[in-house]
């Protein structure tokens, strides 16, 4: 029996948020010898390189964003055989989120709802967590001071470390107007710290964030990151990937116009999917809270959103398929239909960390 199965009823028995917060306090010590080396031996996955937007992946098994908002963790966490860990999601200001309870487990579904709504510590605070993981070597690179100055990075990748990406949002009392704004000034925060970097347009938490998903606002929005973007590539003299991270609950025709504009805009892939407002064949207690729900159900709904993605896109970019992966099956199906790389959050919840060496060895 594995260690999680005789900690899942423990943890289970804590509110879901107070369980969340003590298993990343728990990470957080991972990121220490010699708990990293145990972890590490713990949990190692086979190499298994995978090739998405000019990066190298160890592994094609990703975290997903909202299990480390703020970075604490990412050292735990990469000693889990992860190919990529993707932070945030990450607002330039610090808010507190939506009010509490605001994660529900629906646990004979598999699922979670939650309606968190962006709580973090703001972009400052990220980035000083992400600059110190680059002085201690995790990922392996030495950035130049992010003070004034040029501020050309020089990769010196020594054993293979962890991707990682940063999940990007705007802030809660950010117009629509406006949220061009919030997303340009964390792009030129976190483009040298950064990997790649997802723009986080499809939570269901942040009152009108997916109408940032129409036409319209989507090329508004893409067309600056893009001359942003451009920019931050020659002054650093890197690239920048840019993916932007769609919602299950688009219709076909809003559907293939973001894919559409992504495409038309040069991004370099696409995150499918984000939580569903969704609520069908539920048998849990509370299948009415308002939120997101992810996990089992959201299953089917997000591999049809992945088939459809990557006939749209036809191979001109990487997808990753995300939702409903609570077992090395359901991560397999979405590499057979097409997806570059998965992403798992509420599988690990559970399944326990050991889940991302399963997957692995099924791939």
């Amino acid at each position: 029996m594995s260690a999680y199965r005789l900690l899942r009823p423990l943890l289970f028995a804590l509110d879901p948020e107070t369980a969340h917060q003590l298993t990343l306090q728990l990470l957080r010590l991972g990121g220490y010898e010699p708990f990293s080396a145990l972890l590490r031996w713990m949990y190692a996955a086979p190499q298994k390189p995978a090739q998405a937007f000019g990066l190298t992946f160890r592994n094609p098994v990703g975290l997903a964003a909202g299990y480390d908002k703020d970075a604490v963790a990412v050292r735990g966490l990469a000693a889990l055989g992860f190919g990529h860990v993707e932070v945030g999601t990450v607002t330039p200001r610090p808010q507190p989120g939506n009010p509490k309870p605001r994660i529900f487990r629906l646990v004979e579904d598999e699922a979670i709802i939650n309606r968190m709504g962006f709580p973090g510590r703001g972009a400052e605070y990220v980035q000083k967590r992400l600059a110190g993981l680059y002085r201690e070597g995790l990922v392996e690179r030495i950035v130049a001071s992010l003070s004034r100055g040029p501020r050309r990075s020089t990769i010196v990748r020594v054993h293979g470390s962890v991707i990682l990406g940063v999940n990007l949002g705007k802030n809660k009392d950010t117009r629509n107007e406006e949220a061009v704004l919030d997303y340009l000034a964390l792009l030129q925060n976190f483009a040298p710290l950064a990997d790649f970097l997802t723009i986080n347009i499809s939570s269901p938490n942040t009152v009108g964030l997916r109408q940032l998903q129409g036409r319209a606002a989507l090329e508004e929005l893409l067309t600056q990151l893009r001359a942003q973007r451009t920019f931050e590539q020659k002054s650093l003299e890197k690239r920048v990937p840019l993916l932007v991270k769609l919602a299950p609950d688009l219709t076909d025709g809003e559907l293939e116009d973001a894919v559409g504009v992504i495409l038309d805009q040069g991004m370099d892939g696409i995150v499918v999917t984000n939580t569903t407002l969704e609520r069908q064949g539920l048998r849990s207690n509370s299948p009415h809270e308002a939120g997101g729900l992810s996990g089992r159900p959201l299953a089917g709904q997000a591999d049809s959103i992945l088939k459809r993605v990557v006939g749209l896109v036809a191979g001109r970019v990487p997808v990753i398929g995300v939702g409903g992966i609570i077992n090395p099956d359901d991560a397999k199906r979405k590499i057979d239909l097409g997806a570059t790389l998965v992403q798992v959050y509420t599988g690990l919840v559970y399944q326990g960390p050991g889940l991302v060496t399963e997957i692995v060895k099924k791939l």
